[in-house]
Order: C-alpha cells, then sequence, then structure tokens
C-alpha cells in the first residue's frame, strides 16, 4: 500500500547548523515516487531522492546530495513522513537545510495529520518492489559502540545512551509501531534533540549548530538541563531512536526486523542502511 498527503503543507524556521531560515512545503507525489527534495532556490531546482544512496555527510545530521545540490539535517522530517505512513511525498525547500523547529518531530506530524493521508492504487506488483528482508543479524560495530538488524516477526526499535553527565546517564528505550501511527505521535515524535554544555563552544568554532538555541534543543550540563522540563524522563534516548527511524526511512520501506543501537551515530545508521541493502 502506498500513501500520500492529502494537501501540502508548510514550514519554515532556523536551521541548526547553518543557521539559514528556510521553508519547507511538502506536496502529495504520485505512487511510486518516493520521497524526495527539490531545492527550489537553485538553478533548474534540482531533485534529490530520500535514498541512502544519497546520503553525502553523516556529522551530527544526515545530509543528502546530488551533484552540487545538498539538503542537511533531513531526519526529523523523514522521520515524522515515515511515521505517519506517508510513502510519497515531494519536498520543496529554498535553503540548504530543512528547519529543526522545537528540536523534534512534533510539529511536522501535527502538521501531517492537519492534512491526512490519502491511499494510492498502484499497478506494480508486490514482489516487484524488492523491498530487502532481514533473514540473518547484521551488526556493526565501533568498541563498545553498535547497530544491528536482527531477524524479528514485528517490527522494534531498542537504543541506549551512555554519558557521564548524570541528568542524563545510562537510558534504554524499546519501542514497537503499532498499525496505526498513534504510538509514534505520542511516543517518539515529540522527543527533541540535545546537546552537552562543554561541546557548544567547540562546535560553534567547527562551524556547526550557528541555528541552535535553547528554544530548538535540549541542553544539558554537570548540573542538570539548563532548559527543563522535559516532556520523558527519558527523552534523549527517545530521540535517538526518532533520528534512527529518519536515518533508516532512506530504505524506502524499513524491513520488518528488531532495530538495536548503543550510542550509534547517523554514520553507523547509514552504514547499517547500506549493509541492508547489500
Amino acid at each position: 500500500m502506498q500513501t500520500t498527503l492529502k494537501n501540502a503543507i508548510a514550514q519554515s524556521g532556523i536551521g541548526l547548523h547553518s543557521g539559514h531560515q528556510t521553508q519547507v512545503r511538502i506536496l502529495p507525489a504520485p505512487p511510486g515516487s518516493g520521497r524526495y527534495f527539490i531545492r527550489t532556490d537553485l538553478a533548474n531546482s534540482p531533485q534529490i531522492p530520500a535514498h541512502v544512496s544519497s546520503v553525502s555527510q553523516t556529522v551530527l545530521s544526515t545530509q543528502l546530495g546530488d551533484g552540487e545540490a545538498s539538503v542537511r539535517t533531513v531526519e526529523h522530517l523523514l522521520a515524522a513522513l515515515q511515521g505517519m505512513g506517508v510513502t510519497n511525498a515531494q519536498i520543496e525547500i529554498d535553503g540548504p537545510e530543512v528547519p529543526l523547529l522545537d528540536g523534534s518531530a512534533r510539529i511536522w506530524t501535527e502538521s501531517i495529520a492537519s492534512v491526512g493521508i490519502v491511499t494510492q492504487t498502484t499497478e506494480q506488483d508486490p514482489e516487484e518492489t524488492n523491498t530487502p528482508t532481514i533473514n540473518e543479524p547484521i551488526w556493526l560495530r565501533e568498541n563498545d559502540i553498535f547497530v544491528a538488524a536482527i531477524p524479528s516477526p514485528t517490527l522494534r526499535f531498542t537504543y541506549g545512551i551512555d554519558f557521564d553527565l548524570p541528568a542524563i546517564g545510562n537510558q534504554w528505550h524499546s519501542w514497537q509501531p503499532s498499525s496505526t501511527p498513534d504510538e509514534f505521535i505520542n511516543e517518539i515524535a515529540p522527543a527533541r534533540t540535545f546537546g552537552l554544555l562543554h561541546q557548544i563552544e567547540y562546535l560553534q568554532k567547527s562551524g556547526l549548530i550557528k541555528g541552535g538555541s535553547l528554544e530548538n534543543a535540549l541542553v544539558c550540563g554537570p548540573e542538570g538541563w539548563l532548559n527543563p522540563p522535559l516532556r520523558y524522563p527519558n527523552e534523549p534516548v527517545r530521540h535517538k531512536i526518532l533520528d534512527l527511524v529518519g536515518d533508516l526511512s532512506l530504505l524506502g520501506t524499513i524491513p520488518t526486523a528488531h532495530y538495536l543501537a548503543y550510542k550509534a551515530s547517523h554514520n553507523l545508521h547509514v552504514q547499517l542502511a547500506r549493509q541492508i541493502l547489500g
């Protein structure tokens, strides 16, 4: 079954890393087109497929590119489309980075819900969709950091993080999507991105997080959170699941499996997606 939006939606805001103000319009797209970006501010409006083959960078966010055109920090928006069940979408953007909004996927999911989703008919044979299957465990590891896809009869995401800061510490969360978007809307989409106070100056000097603020990201220091309250006691690890869903959405269809990650990154998420595709 394929789906798209009933009507167009739009959001604008600041990009986390670039600090640029951009506007995004998401429009209905025909069956079989998948999810793809169009840079409307560039000559000839180049199109960038939201596919793992388009990934060009994974430093603190996921960036897609095609030739000279690129779009950065796509993971929250793509997670919202995936979590809401939107398989075909034309995403028009007038700048280099998707706006961070409140640091989560909540505003995107609310926008999608406000217009609704329509089921599309297609003449494509389901057996011709080439959706990969997970028949054997796939593991990627760097010291004690890992991601894995384990054969399972149901789709599940389990994530663990571990930080020296007492307010975060060691957190685990496991989430199983339901047949409707409700679980995603309530349990994962509102979880915001987070940063560590002692890293902010270094990241800014490196040309990153130019658009970051206490309005769009949780910040944690030795004494605790600078901008409480949290939406969940374990909001940071829930956000990591959000990132993982967004990155794995670049497969087009996420194969049924148990996805397990610990202290992982966008880079490892994307490596796992590439391994799944073979």
